[in-house]
């Protein structure tokens, strides 16, 4: 772990983070009424030579107007840049008419990666006024790292008690 000191998470509340699980839920209501809600997760380990962290995080932000059954859906990527900070990219948009209409088989948008600069670099900042800034994702990265640290300090102690009680019963 590079640095154990979180930022702070502005207005958003942590709303799942059990030290069993792999993810982390933060939710948040606006003055005007819009839901949000972030959900992250550690992705797949990447190997780095530099002093980055070894895993970026997958986050999903989605956000509900109120009166609205309809969600705006945004899958990112929180990532390391060494000593350039923690950087977060879009890598899918989606707009789901309603919570009750998520099939498969429901239209989600274009590949983000294909839709004009421009409006790549709006709908980034759009997230950014709603609080899904560097000091979120800050925390989003450095948490999940830690917590899989946690778990994996854990795991080790089960497996020496483990390990230990069966020789004794061995001898």
């Amino acid at each position: 772990m590079q640095n154990d000191k979180t930022e702070p998470l502005g207005d958003f509340v942590v709303d799942w983070d059990s030290p069993r699980s792999e993810d982390v839920v933060l939710r948040k209501t606006c003055n005007s009424g819009e839901e949000l809600a972030v959900t992250a997760l550690l992705g797949e380990e990447t190997i780095e030579d530099d002093d980055r962290l070894p895993r970026e995080a997958l986050m999903k932000v989605c956000i509900k107007k109120p009166g609205l059954s309809s969600i705006l859906q945004f899958d990112c990527g929180v990532f390391s840049k060494g000593e350039d900070g923690i950087e977060f990219n879009i890598r899918h948009a989606h707009y789901l008419p309603s919570t009750s209409s998520l099939g498969s088989s429901l239209y989600r948008g274009p590949l983000f990666s294909t839709l004009d600069p421009q409006l790549q670099d709006e709908l980034k900042q759009y997230l950014v006024t709603k609080g899904i800034g560097k000091s979120l994702t800050n925390f989003l990265l450095l948490h999940l790292h830690k917590k899989e640290q946690n778990q994996y300090e854990n795991w080790l102690e089960k497996l020496k008690a483990y390990i230990a009680q069966g020789q004794e019963t061995d001898s």
